[in-house]
């Protein structure tokens, strides 16, 4: 223990017992005097205890992750604009939910070790009643923002650090969540974090704005500001309301604006009672007239605003809308045979649809990731837009520049006279797939940094950049993490890329495994005219089993497509699968092959009762027999039954 910690603690010591403050001036702070009585008398935290970060398992972390995953989604972008804010001054930005748990995170990932150790990571718990007083657990208790400089912390452990946080209200009034950005060591004086509490404070505005307009978008959303300047660009106060002027829900700064005249919950109460408008008045509100012209009076008050109305989305409106709790769009669905891991990433995917958020494939090679960015595209409102893959490993480095940002006419020798348009371009209005990304040249990422961050695009030998309109979608089977560690991946775009990381499952560990193979089988079925799908013989497909491809699906397709361009009589025997399976045929155990069943056609018409009778929901009949889907799966290949409605996408 050094010195300065000892001194922290009989400082701490002396404030709980006489509850006086100290001389220390960030110490005489009313807020953090008060925290640290709570942390001796409510928490019963000990001041002499140092206690080292608490990190929580990713199985947890997860867990309170799921309970804001809509929420997280719209929050991200918040984050990633913050952290390239303050990122060269040394700061983490982190996001807790209301327990205080962090549920995601930026920072440098060269300091990874030292912010680990110091709590400003995934998963670490910064709750009053554990970490003592700091940012985010004593923002909690308190519902304000602030900052918890050095020696403000209630632990010793953690006096090195300044941390600084706002809250993040819901719509109905409850904390939803809160932003705090906070770094390893800082200059002494606590009014050096001053910058650092207004930005904190104005993006976390943004972040229950955003997450507010999304929750409302079916209802009538009322948009209030002091300023007519600033009403359609930044309001102040946001409102929702029904068709009969109810109020449905508020951001935080409207709760305050209002709390004097209605002390009570807003919510339920009509609009009427607090500005003198009507329901009825609402049309004169909407982009009808100069805002100046759209004034209301407060209620009770001489207090004038402006408001601007914006009315429900209607069903026909072109704009992004998540897919409904529980829905799997077709494309996305249709990956999957019932692997439970999978099924888990396709159900997040499907929330992210239509989202900005760009989002990261990871898994090993084959494992079907561009497949998978397919059906992201064709899932979404850009899927009459081009889908362009292009993969970063493929293309020479002499060339990558001028495929991917194309070059103007004669900008380099041998340049065609036309210029050409690059692949970054060629997928405005859709989708660009970026394969193997952890093999870009370093030089390429800035570049590629500004288009995500710009939203255009500079060709080679241009002086005008040329606005894009694209969804990014980026895959890699390297740990991007350590590249950046070793210095040949920009963070900053690392950041920017994985906003969501799907990680596909390797073939050796997927349940959907026979599944895969009837797909396959399918499919190239589809292409030979139509012809009936060959069978498998047991003993091939006990042999495709113990394999453990490497290559994963890719692997299985190649086998697959030949073993069924070679079968004869329709039939795959382990003659008809490719040499090196073969071979691994000699060590394979021949007692796998499933028993037959007495009664099978009894089960079989049992099964099929039960499947019809739920209109082919394999997880409606999982649940009536109190089984998995996977179950169900297996025993339909079993009994020879077929889903009438197999799809080809």
């Amino acid at each position: 223990m050094h010195a300065e910690q000892r001194q922290h603690i009989q400082t701490v010591v002396q404030v709980a017992e006489t509850g006086k403050p100290v001389s220390a001036p960030s110490q005489q702070d009313d807020i953090i005097r008060n925290s640290w009585m709570r942390c001796v008398h409510e928490h019963k935290l000990d001041p002499t205890r140092m206690q080292e970060a608490i990190i929580l398992p990713s199985q947890n972390v997860r867990e309170h992750q799921d309970r804001l995953d809509e929420f997280l989604h719209i929050a991200r972008h918040g984050l990633e604009t913050l952290y390239h804010q303050v990122a060269g001054l040394g700061y983490a930005v982190l996001l807790t939910d209301a327990k205080g748990i962090t549920v995601d995170f930026i920072g440098d990932i060269q300091m990874d070790p030292s912010l680990r150790k110091a709590g400003l990571y995934l998963g670490s718990d910064w709750s009053e009643t554990v970490a003592g007083t700091c940012g985010v657990g004593t923002c909690i208790s308190t519902g304000q923002a602030l900052t918890v400089h050095l020696g403000d912390h209630f632990d010793a452990t953690h006096i090195p650090l300044t941390c600084t946080a706002a809250p993040i209200f819901s719509p109905t009034g409850q904390m939803k969540a809160v932003l705090d950005i906070s770094a390893l060591t800082s200059p002494q004086q606590k009014q050096s974090q001053h910058l650092a509490l207004q930005l904190v404070t104005m993006y976390s505005h943004h972040i229950e704005n955003a997450y507010f307009l999304h929750r409302f978008r079916k209802e009538w959303i009322l948009r209030l500001s002091a300023a007519p300047e600033f009403l359609e660009v930044n309001p102040d106060y946001l409102m929702a309301i029904d068709a009969s002027g109810k109020i449905m829900g508020h951001n935080r700064r409207a709760q305050l604006l209002f709390s004097e005249s209605a002390p009570e919950n807003l919510i339920g109460r009509n609009i009427d009672s607090l500005v003198n408008i009507s329901v009825d008045d609402l049309t004169r509100f909407v982009w009808v007239q100069p805002a100046d012209r759209r004034a209301v009076m407060v209620s009770g008050t001489s207090r004038l605003l402006f408001l601007s109305a914006l009315p429900p989305s209607q069903p026909g409106d072109k704009i992004l809308q998540t897919p409904t709790e529980g829905s799997v769009p077709a494309p996305l669905a249709a990956l999957s045979g019932g692997d439970a891991a999978l099924d888990r990433q396709i159900e997040r995917a499907a929330k992210l649809v239509n989202s900005p958020i760009s989002i990261l494939l990871t898994g090993e090679t084959g494992s079907g990731k561009e497949y998978f960015a397919k059906a992201l595209h064709q899932s979404s409102a850009r899927r009459h837009g081009p889908f362009v893959a292009v993969n970063c490993a493929a293309i020479p480095d002499t060339l990558i520049e001028s495929e991917l940002f194309g070059y103007a006419p004669g900008s380099f020798s041998g340049a065609s006279v036309k210029g050409k348009r690059g692949l970054i371009q060629q997928a405005d209005g859709g989708t660009l797939f970026l394969d193997e990304i952890g093999d870009m040249p370093k030089p390429l990422q800035a570049r590629l940094l500004r288009v995500l961050s710009e939203k255009e695009v500079l060709p080679l030998g241009s002086t005008k950049p040329v606005e894009v309109n694209i969804r990014v979608v980026a895959a890699t089977h390297c740990n991007l993490e350590t590249l950046v560690r070793q210095g040949a991946f920009r963070d900053d775009l690392y950041y920017r890329i994985s906003g969501a990381q799907i990680i596909l499952p390797p073939l050796r560990d997927r349940q959907d495994f026979t599944w895969l193979i009837d797909r396959i089988l399918y499919l190239h079925n589809e292409k030979e005219a139509g012809q009936k799908p060959p069978g498998i013989a047991h003993e091939a497909m006990v042999i495709l089993r113990a394999h453990p491809w490497p290559g994963n699906a890719r692997e299985l397709r190649n086998t697959i497509e030949y073993a069924a361009a070679v079968c004869r009589h329709n039939l795959i025997t382990p003659d008809d699968l490719p040499e090196y399976l073969q071979k691994s045929a000699l060590s394979v155990p021949q007692h796998h092959a499933e028993q037959s069943v007495p009664g099978l056609d009894s089960e079989a018409g049992s099964l099929l009762a039960q499947l019809r009778s739920q209109h082919w929901n394999i997880s409606a009949v999982a649940s009536i027999l109190g089984t998995s889907r996977m179950t169900i799966y297996r025993r339909m290949k079993r009994l020879g039954i077929s889903q009438p409605n197999h799809l080809d996408y």
